[in-house]
């Protein structure tokens, strides 16, 4: 009678036959989730994200100003508590708002009109904005684009602070001291503001990539009263070069664009770093939407940054769940010498897209094709 006789394994061959089920496993969950496989990327051996769908058409000049006014420069973007006005803070028509009696906090409802204006004379680089549960504004003034006018007397004292606005432009909270500070001290230079749903309040800091610089992120809890830093200024795995953005997902778990080193940081509220992804390119603004989708604007790859040279300019679109990346906005100036193409961003309700440009001094809206 014939038949097949069944050997039993070696130890040796048992064990590779595990290892290799193992391996196997992990291929499967990497395809599955491939945020799983690439933190252990860095900036140099990611290979570029250029080459992905646009699914949008541009829109400019969608939102109006009045008359005989025109846009500044701007990195400021959110969205309304009722998920279709926009609020936008500007630089008064040039690169900071020093000496100028221009209000710079706008809001414009869903067809672009103004609606509300507030702030004149009180912020010199408005820099991050972001709407909270309640639908307060929360302003960052930088006081990071001044030049020559930041030693001006007339701006000592002021600048380097986060305003809590209510909607109609009532100073509710400073954060930080007039002037600025460092170390103990705060802020020098923040970046952007967001606050968690039980009213925690972070704050990115650090606008330089000198190693000097500071280069941090701040927890305070929903009075002011801090409660916890995290980050120095350096290339390591948990530390921080221009941490320029900050948003949350579903989760809780805390986004952090970190510009200087051409990644995103993955914390939870305590700080403790979850995930690195490098896909997404150079973080200049980060929003997640209420599904989980994540648009990163990246204004400083390509020609104007040739350390990133092989990396397009332009906004980025993908999961923020499993890191995929799925579609791309490319900046249309692929020569731009400085900043270009959206450094904010943020997406409406219905999923628009709008984007806030320091280079070419506007707000662009990207609709679905």
């Amino acid at each position: 009678m014939s038949g097949t006789t069944l050997v039993p394994l070696s130890p040796f061959h048992h064990h590779r036959h595990v290892i290799m089920r193992h391996l196997a496993l992990l291929l499967v969950l990497a395809a599955a989730h491939p945020a799983a496989s690439l933190s252990a990327q860095s900036s140099a051996t990611m290979p570029a994200v250029n080459d992905l769908p646009n699914p949008y058409r541009t829109i400019t000049d969608w939102a109006k100003l009045p008359a005989g006014r025109t846009w500044g420069s701007t990195s400021a973007v959110a969205i309304d508590k009722d998920g279709k006005s926009i609020w936008v803070a500007e630089r008064c028509g040039v690169n900071n708002c020093a000496g100028s009696s221009l209000p710079s906090v706008l809001k414009f409802d869903d067809q672009g009109n103004l609606v509300t204006s507030f702030g004149a004379g009180m912020i010199l680089s408005p820099h991050g904005i972001h709407v909270d549960k309640d639908g307060n504004v929360w302003v960052v003034d930088c006081a990071c684009t001044l030049g020559a006018a930041a030693t001006a007397p007339a701006n000592a004292g002021k600048g380097h602070q986060i305003y809590k606005f209510s909607p109609k432009g009532e100073l509710l909270m400073t954060l930080g001291a007039p002037g600025g500070g460092r170390d103990t001290a705060y802020f020098w230079q923040p970046n952007a503001v967001i606050t968690a749903p039980n009213g925690d309040i972070f704050v990115a800091e650090g606008h330089s990539s000198r190693a000097t610089s500071n280069a941090r992120v701040l927890k305070f809890d929903k009075s002011g009263k801090l409660l916890k830093t995290w980050g120095t200024w350096g290339k390591g795995a948990t530390q921080l070069d221009q941490p320029h953005a900050l948003a949350f997902d579903s989760k809780g778990r805390l986004f952090v664009g970190d510009r200087g080193n051409d990644r995103i940081i993955i914390v939870d509220q305590n700080f403790t770093v979850l995930d690195t992804w490098y896909q997404f390119s150079r973080p200049s603004g980060i929003y997640i939407d209420r599904n989980d989708m994540i648009y990163v604007a990246d204004s400083e790859s390509g020609s104007v940054n040739p350390p990133h040279v092989a990396w397009k300019r332009g906004m980025r679109i993908g999961s923020a769940r499993t890191g995929t990346v799925t579609a791309f906005i490319p900046d249309p100036d692929d020569k731009a010498p400085s900043t270009s193409s959206a450094e904010g961003v943020a997406v409406d309700a219905a999923g628009n897209i709008y984007g806030a440009e320091v280079g070419q001094k506007a707000l662009k809206r990207y609709e679905k094709k």
